[in-house]
């Protein structure tokens, strides 16, 4: 990994396989500062233990305050180090190459390794807001917060998860920008050092201050997902693609099991505070493993740099293949990508059905989900947390046979299926309402599909939203539809917020069965089957103006 030849097109260094920064040096010290930034403010976490780790009233101490200019300047020199000097498109060159034998390639250990990082990007990733639901129990006493179990409380606990989502909407735009300018790898490194600098959050002593951080996680947690699915989108060979990425995407329902089993474990004995904190040694482990996540070879070649997409395209066993000169057609692309082509004509009927879609995921997922720990113990359920854990584990070796149906069958039909089985759920819950606590049996059967299939669902939205958009926009494609799941969960929020609804379990599963029920309308009008096709032959009309 340490030969070094040239890109002709930006005559930056390229070490071999693709795996590089554009300023080394910055990039890793930048690296160091966050994360002894974040190291700054162990100190004054420990010196609570004695009190619980109740640190509401605490002052912040100089180490604290050093190492937040430390994480600042962090930021902004590991984003130096991921920025390209150029990112110059040739759209004469694209449209004279293409990676079709990268859908021909066979699955290696470059491909492996590439699905094993992702797994761990996405389960750290949704680790965050699943740790929203087990993290405000303990803020609302720690910092006398209202909510239904304390309605004589002072300001609203959900502005905590209001702050926090609302942060990831905005995320998902920044990043799906990001991800079109300055490549998928250097976006997704850049999330995972952002969830190394907000662990902070476990760490702030007043409630404004964990608002803020909590909002700047977002962030990162809003933009590390969509990328992840636009880069596998671009490397997974597709016979192997639909499946591989469900499976990747299921981890969202094992982030789920894992937060609720690190709750259940560690919550007692280190506060709430720690399933924050956690985010530091995941997201130093995830930088670390930088060198198993190449750049998108699709992405490469869209933006002139052929050089570096070979060098990428042999860690995959692949090449890159020249189009013959009468094949080829007068280059149609625009020379960038632009939010405005996800509205389109080509694209307008796609952006429909994934805003719904999206906004009916994140309304369950975010309402639904969210507030059902608070909802179950409301009606007796003092071991929430257990049941939620086990509805998740029950579900998830279905996630599999979802794996199977999407990449073997159809990937149109699954999210049908996916959309119909959730609705049914959620009007399930709406016609039985809180009279479920005298029925364990059918609470288990009707939690299963918001809690597991609900996770299908977004991750059937993320592969999908990920393979019907052209390269050129690709990462804004996913990027929106993270922030339109995002965005059902601010509207579902800020409801409770200002007490425009209550968040009770009727309540809050037929806000999400409506439009989960249009959305299954909408997939059946606009959808397009992509099970087994390679992303160029999914649109055929938008094959040239995509290139690759």
């Amino acid at each position: 990994m340490t030969k070094q030849f040239k890109n002709k097109q930006s005559d930056q260094p390229l070490r071999l396989g693709g795996v590089s920064f554009h300023h080394p040096i910055a990039f890793w010290l930048g690296v160091f500062l966050v994360t002894a930034g974040v190291a700054g403010h162990l100190p004054m976490y420990w010196m609570a233990r004695d009190n619980g780790f109740r640190m509401a009233g605490m002052p912040m101490d100089d180490s604290m305050l050093m190492g937040m200019v430390a994480i600042v300047i962090g930021m902004l020199a590991s984003l130096y180090g991921l920025y390209p000097r150029t990112a110059v498109a040739k759209a004469e060159l694209a449209n004279q190459i293409r990676v079709s034998t990268l859908d021909d390639a066979p699955l290696n250990l470059t491909h492996v390794s590439l699905l094993l990082a992702m797994a761990l990007a996405v389960t750290i990733d949704i680790m965050k807001p699943t740790s929203l639901a087990f993290v405000m129990p303990g803020m609302t006493a720690e910092y006398g917060l209202k909510s239904p179990l304390n309605p004589n409380g002072t300001l609203p606990a959900v502005w905590i998860a209001l702050t926090g989502i609302a942060g990831t909407v905005l995320g998902s735009f920044v990043w799906g920008w990001l991800g079109d300018r300055i490549g998928r790898r250097a976006s997704i490194l850049y999330a995972g050092i952002g969830f190394i600098a907000t662990s902070i959050c476990g760490a702030m002593p007043s409630f404004e201050g964990n608002l803020i951080m909590c909002f700047i996680m977002g962030l990162a947690v809003g933009g590390m997902l969509p990328i992840c699915y636009a880069l596998l989108a671009e490397t997974i060979p597709a016979r192997h693609r639909g499946w591989l990425m469900i499976l990747v995407g299921a981890d969202i329902a094992g982030a789920y099991v894992l937060t609720s089993w690190l709750s259940a474990e560690l919550v007692p004995v280190y506060s709430w505070r720690i399933l924050w904190l956690i985010g530091m040694p995941t997201g130093v482990l995830f930088i670390l493993l930088n060198r198993w996540i190449p750049e998108s070879p699709r992405f490469l070649l869209v933006n002139g740099q052929a050089d570096e997409a070979h060098a990428v395209m042999r860690r995959y066993g692949a090449s890159i293949v020249k189009i013959p000169e009468i094949a080829r057609d007068t280059p149609q692309v625009q020379p960038k990508g632009s939010w405005q082509q996800l509205f389109a004509r080509d694209n307008l009927g796609f952006t429909l059905l994934v805003t719904v879609l999206a906004v009916g995921s994140g309304l369950v997922m975010f309402g639904f989900n969210l507030w059902i720990p608070t909802n179950l113990r409301k009606i007796g359920f003092t071991e929430a947390d257990a049941i939620l854990r086990n509805a998740a584990l029950m579900g998830f070796p279905l996630t599999f046979i979802v794996a199977w149906m999407y990449g073997f069958w159809s990937s149109k039909k699954t999210i049908i299926i996916l959309g119909v089985l959730t609705a049914s759920a959620l009007f399930g819950f709406v016609a039985v309402g809180d009279a479920i606590a005298e029925n364990r049996t059918l609470l288990y059967a009707l939690l299963i599909v918001p809690i597991w299939g609900i996770s299908s669902v977004v991750a059937v939205l993320s592969v999908y939203s990920s393979e019907i958009y052209p390269t050129r926009i690709r990462a804004r494609g996913t990027g929106f539809a993270a922030g339109a799941s995002k965005a059902g969960g601010v509207m579902i929020i800020a409801l409770v917020s200002f007490g425009m609804a209550t968040p009770s379990i009727t309540t809050v599963a037929l806000i999400g069965a409506i439009p989960m029920t249009l959305a299954v309308i909408l997939v059946a009008l606009f959808g397009v089957e992509t099970c087994k096709r390679r992303l160029e032959d999914i649109i055929p009309s938008q094959k040239l103006k995509a290139t690759v």
